[in-house]
């Protein structure tokens, strides 16, 4: 009996004990499994606060092409104050408010609707640097009328000059629109707005083939230039196909002066022609009175009714998006009528 007792109160002791062992074992397995929670919960948000910091450092600065040079920028830089009209228009195509613009402006379409009332900062030749100074921008645009005043208006704020290349309009106005959208965190809307351009250039280049060349005009007052087509009109023959008519043209800033005897001589298929007198808004004749002429009256451009004429966006804010649109679409529409030119019987 004293055996059996023993032998029962010696088992009841190693159970407890193997109870007691298991509930401590238990505890710090708990315990373990606690702690690693929380070393991977501080592990996971310490990497979604440098996720966070590597983006927002991301944000902070964003490189653009300028005719200086790449440079690097304050992402949307606000207020800002621009001097160019072709960025001006594809900052209002984007939808981005202008807090500082010049006065005057002869364009409807450069400034974003439903936008607050922007300063006027001058004209696109002259700062007005007491209301630029009392705006404190954060960044200012110039183009190549204002570039001239890059110095002046470093000044007063970071400036970027975005003038164009000339050479090559197509390219450096698609950069300057994706680089816009980037800086201002627009960049889906800059794809958008490219592929509208694109998508129409796409049109008017399937309608222009063998449909003859083209002569571009400048019209200022009673005098005429011819535009060579390496200047920035050379759109014109470059993106859409069309054989210049005289492609010795010199290239000038404002075109080779020529007289209405060489327009006659020349007697182009396609007269495209810019309007300055009424793209500026200056008193007198515009280009249709000027070009109403016995000599142009010759030309297989006026006897075929192919005398088109370029948006004064070509002139006021060349390779702005809106400017890309009007042309476009006209010189799409226009040679979707005419018929093939049959190269036998050209003179």
């Amino acid at each position: 009996m004293m055996s059996n007792k023993n032998t029962s109160k010696t088992t009841n002791h190693f159970v407890g004990t193997l109870k007691s062992s298991l509930v401590v074992l238990g505890m710090l397995t708990l315990f373990g499994c606690s702690q690693a929670s929380e070393s991977d919960n501080a592990a996971n948000g310490s990497q979604v606060e440098q996720t966070a910091d590597a983006s927002q450092n991301a944000q902070g600065e964003v490189t653009i092409h300028t005719a200086r040079g790449d440079v690097s920028v304050a992402a949307n830089p606000h207020p800002v104050a621009v001097y160019d009209m072709t960025i001006l228009q594809n900052l209002s195509a984007l939808n981005i408010p202008v807090e500082g613009m010049p006065g005057k402006l002869l364009l409807e379409n450069l400034k974003a609707p439903n936008t607050p009332e922007s300063k006027d900062i001058g004209t696109v030749f002259e700062p007005n640097l007491e209301v630029l100074n009392e705006m404190q921008p954060k960044a200012i645009f110039v183009g190549s009328r204002m570039a001239k005043k890059y110095d002046e208006l470093s000044k007063v704020a970071p400036t970027f000059d975005l003038t164009l290349d000339t050479s090559d309009m197509y390219q450096a106005t698609k950069q300057q629109l994706a680089d816009l959208g980037k800086l201002f965190n627009k960049e889906s809307e800059a794809k958008q707005l490219q592929q509208n351009i694109d998508d129409e250039i796409a049109k008017a280049k399937a309608v222009t083939e063998g449909k003859g060349n083209a002569l571009i005009i400048l019209v200022n007052g009673n005098k005429i230039a011819a535009l060579s087509d390496k200047s920035r009109f050379g759109f014109v023959n470059k993106i859409f196909n069309i054989p210049a008519a005289d492609p010795n043209i010199e290239d000038a800033r404002h075109g080779e002066p020529v007289s209405f005897e060489y327009v006659q001589k020349i007697d182009p298929d396609w007269l495209f022609v810019l309007d300055r007198t009424s793209a500026v808004g200056q008193e007198g004749d515009g280009a249709e009175v000027v070009l109403d002429n016995p000599l142009i009256h010759q030309t297989k451009a006026w006897k075929n009714g192919h005398i088109l004429y370029l948006s004064p966006d070509s002139y006021l804010a060349f390779g702005g998006y809106y400017q890309w649109m009007q042309d476009t679409k006209m010189i799409a529409e226009n040679f979707a009528k005419a018929s093939k030119i049959d190269s036998n019987s050209a003179q």
